[in-house]
């Protein structure tokens, strides 16, 4: 009689393996660090620029928790229209995973409205795309994958 392999079960969304960041949109990115900085009081942070996405990050652990502060740096970045709709807040909660094509794939595949079908360029030298938040309860929600 044959052994019994252990299987692995797998589920939906396979891929996606832990948070990557929270993204909080603001007007004022040095501001919004001194606010944050008397908080927390980290003093490593990560700035950058993300062209693609006209908008200028910041970013730092709490925990074991990335907060990514997102400043627009052009009136027609989606975070200037987000915050002239909505204002300042919580903007998008990002999940990590090891191949963000597969995943854009099976989302699309199971009916998950997409706004990005294919990765863009994001910070921290990651691909990244954006799941709609109608097929999400609201939740505007991003997949990140290393480079």
């Amino acid at each position: 009689m044959a052994k019994a392999k252990n299987v692995k079960l797998r589920t939906r969304f396979e891929m996606l393996t832990s948070i990557n960041h929270i993204g909080i949109a603001v007007k004022d990115l040095d501001a919004s660090i001194e606010t944050f900085r008397k908080l927390f009081g980290f003093t490593d942070i990560h700035r950058e620029v993300v062209e693609e996405q006209k908008v200028s990050v910041a970013s730092f652990q709490v925990g074991d928790v990335l907060l990514e502060l997102t400043c627009p740096t052009d009136a027609e970045s989606p975070i200037a229209k987000f915050i002239e709709k909505r204002g300042e807040g919580i903007h998008h909660i990002a999940f990590n995973t090891d191949n963000i094509n597969n995943d854009l794939a099976k989302l699309k595949n199971d009916g998950v409205q997409l706004i990005n079908e294919t990765p863009r360029d994001g910070a921290h030298d990651m691909l990244i795309a954006f799941l709609h938040p109608k097929s999400t309860n609201g939740v505007l929600t991003e997949i990140c994958q290393h480079k």
